[in-house]
């Protein structure tokens, strides 16, 4: 089953929310980066907020990027997300392995520990939006939520979740937001929270066969729910070597001619999909002409 996102409103239009399915995404992000359970389920949660955090801009070249710098083992986790459902990510240290929180339990808050999580958004502007709150659980949805009430002032609800199998791989993931705008009701504030209350994981929905416009009829089913768009999502990277070159461009001069005087090809990885690109000294020398 292909991953896209799906946008909705509810209660007339007082309660705005998104829902996502990806599983596949999270299974290619987990074969580029070689990651360990608790990392795949750590950086498939951050995925999938942000890929649902990206549908919120409006833009033809917004991006987003979510940075959780925490004290656990993982260290720090980056998703960046264009406006088009093009999402990656990476891991300081994938091959984090610690016990369960309990049978089953992947303990992704021990892994990610305190810290901050930073939200910066480029809209075009002359200067990129950024928020930073302290981490608050490192289970990564209650820190968005957190993030978006002291933030942006907007109460709201991130369920997240990836079920990885005995075998390591993806089995499912995925998540929802849901946002409460200025004008909602009591009535609906307290029918929302008390479906949350009671909701079980994300994941478990998603073993039932839930869809995730299931997931948002489970919440909002009783709020006059209407979906209002579905978005195809996916993991892309979009390097290339002309866009190495393009950074290398930018390094200093005394930088650029230390690595040209040592004679030595050079081979640079990117951080998002482990692609290597390698420059030899003549190519070298072209980047630093044609500067």
């Amino acid at each position: 089953m292909k991953d896209y996102i799906v946008r909705a409103t509810a209660a007339g239009e007082t309660v705005r929310a998104f829902a996502i399915r990806s599983t596949k995404l999270t299974a290619e992000a987990r074969e580029l980066h070689h990651t360990f359970p608790v990392v795949t389920a750590a950086l498939g949660r951050l995925l999938s907020a942000g890929a649902m955090m990206g549908s919120m801009m409006k833009g033809e070249n917004d991006k987003l990027t979510i940075q959780v710098k925490g004290d656990g083992p993982i260290g720090q986790m980056t998703v960046t997300v264009d406006s088009h459902g093009n999402v990656k990510g990476f891991p300081a240290d994938p091959s984090v392995d610690i016990p369960l929180k309990r049978a089953g339990k992947l303990d992704v808050g021990a892994a990610v520990g305190r810290g901050t999580l930073t939200v910066s958004m480029d809209l075009g502007l002359k200067e990129p939006y950024n928020g930073q709150v302290e981490i608050q659980t490192g289970e990564i949805g209650d820190d968005l939520a957190y993030y978006y009430t002291v933030s942006e002032q907007t109460p709201s609800a991130v369920g997240l979740g990836v079920m990885v199998d005995k075998d390591s791989s993806v089995k499912h993931a995925g998540g929802f937001i849901i946002q409460i705008m200025p004008d909602a009701a009591e009535e609906t504030i307290s029918a929302l929270e008390a479906k949350i209350a009671e909701a079980g994981p994300v994941t478990e929905m998603m073993e039932e066969g839930m869809s995730p416009e299931d997931i948002l009829a489970y919440y909002l089913g009783d709020l006059d729910l209407k979906i209002t768009e579905k978005l195809p999502v996916r993991y892309y990277c979009g390097c290339s070597k002309e866009k190495v070159a393009g950074a290398l461009a930018t390094i200093s001069t005394e930088d650029l001619e230390e690595l040209i005087n040592d004679g030595e090809e050079i081979e640079v990885k990117c951080y998002f999909c482990n692609s290597a690109y390698k420059f030899s000294t003549d190519e070298l020398k072209e980047i630093a002409d044609s500067r």
